[in-house]
């Protein structure tokens, strides 16, 4: 899939999504050291949008990246994210102001975000995807693309309608690859179908398949080849059609970690594919909420509830039992909200990819651990 998009020098990206933090602020310096480890080890593909880090990720992507390197030497992806504009007159100041803060004079692709259905419609009202082919032809986007989180359905029927993308970018890991909601695989075979290059993000599902229950460890342990995070992602880059695979990396430990593996990229073989089937059965057989920390629904929350820092808590509780969740729950909720200070009033179902009943989730949550004072 390479031969799509010559200036991409390996199926491996930098999702700039969780970067190193100091407190709320991305660790520059931290962040300039993973840059240059990325890009000395031959990767040059990096993955941001406006709404990663309240836009810390684009500015933190100029001072540590595109100032510091020839532009022609990196490839980067921005967005356009649906929360960030009304109508049609809204886009182009919107994808100046990114430009600016990215620090360039074009994106390599530029994705319309998050696509649903329902957002679809909007996508379209604005003239999203004309306004794209202007600016393609102005020279400051070079491709468009799009992210997607809905059904196989849908998705088969934008890529017909919007023959102007280029490149899909999924949800896609090994147990989101025959989940009912992400239905990852289906969708793989209508980009398969529609000859489109795949990018896949949340390989690792948000860090949840590097936090594994003990049977599943057992499992990954027994291959000797890794760690649980080089499954997940070889995983993803083994499939039919994947161009790119793009990995949050949060410190330098885990850069080095997916970089020793995917320098020299080798699919899974048939002993590694029969453990992830296995362990898929461990996460089947397990009631766990499918959150990635996202954290799209924590943005517009009124009452400043944690979400997906409450949703990791219990499902460390259902995977380990005791006590465990319980320090990270109380932690949570002494700084912000609680699940029982939910007012229901839907915008976090609104925002979620992952398509989660939140409100009643939340419940779950406060039933297992209580309140603030408990």
């Amino acid at each position: 899939m390479s031969d799509f998009f010559p200036e991409i020098k390996k199926n491996f990206g930098f999702g700039c999504m969780r970067l190193p933090m100091l407190e709320d602020k991305v660790d520059l310096p931290q962040f300039s050291r993973m840059v240059d480890m990325f890009m000395e080890r031959g990767f040059n593909y990096f993955d941001t949008a406006r709404p990663y880090l309240g836009g810390q990720s684009e500015t933190a992507l100029r001072q540590c990246l595109t100032s510091r390197y020839p532009r022609e030497s990196f490839v980067l992806t921005d967005k356009l994210s649906f929360t960030f504009f009304e109508q049609e007159e809204d886009i182009r100041p919107l994808f100046a102001s990114q430009l600016e803060a990215c620090g360039v004079e074009y994106f390599d692709f530029y994705l319309m975000h998050a696509i649903s259905g329902a957002r679809y419609d909007k996508y379209l009202r604005c003239r999203a995807f004309a306004i794209a082919q202007e600016l393609k032809a102005e020279g400051k986007i070079r491709h468009i693309g799009m992210s997607f989180h809905d059904t196989p359905q849908v998705l088969d029927r934008i890529l017909t309608e919007q023959p102007c993308i280029e490149a899909v970018q999924i949800q896609f890991n090994y147990l989101d690859a025959y989940s009912p909601v992400v239905r990852g695989m289906e969708c793989l075979e209508v980009c398969r179908k529609h000859n489109k290059p795949v990018i896949i993000m949340e390989p690792v599902k948000g860090g949840n398949l590097m936090n594994l229950p003990g049977e599943a460890k057992a499992l990954l342990d027994g291959l000797k080849g890794g760690s649980y995070a080089s499954y997940a992602i070889r995983y993803a880059a083994s499939q039919e059609s994947v161009m790119m695979v793009l990995s949050g990396m949060s410190n330098l430990e885990q850069m080095e970690d997916n970089l020793s593996f995917m320098a020299d990229f080798r699919p899974l073989d048939e002993k590694e594919y029969a453990a992830i089937e296995q362990v898929r059965g461990v996460f089947d057989r397990m009631d766990l909420i499918p959150c990635t920390a996202c954290r799209y629904c924590t943005d517009g929350c009124p009452m400043k509830i944690n979400i997906p820092s409450l949703f990791s808590a219990l499902n460390a509780n259902t995977m380990f039992g005791g006590e465990n969740g319980r320090a990270s729950y109380k932690n949570n909720v002494e700084k912000g909200g609680s699940p029982s200070d939910c007012v229901s009033c839907g915008q976090c179902e609104a925002a979620c990819p992952q398509h989660l009943e939140i409100r009643a989730l939340l419940k779950q949550v406060s039933a297992r651990f209580g309140g603030k004072d408990d």
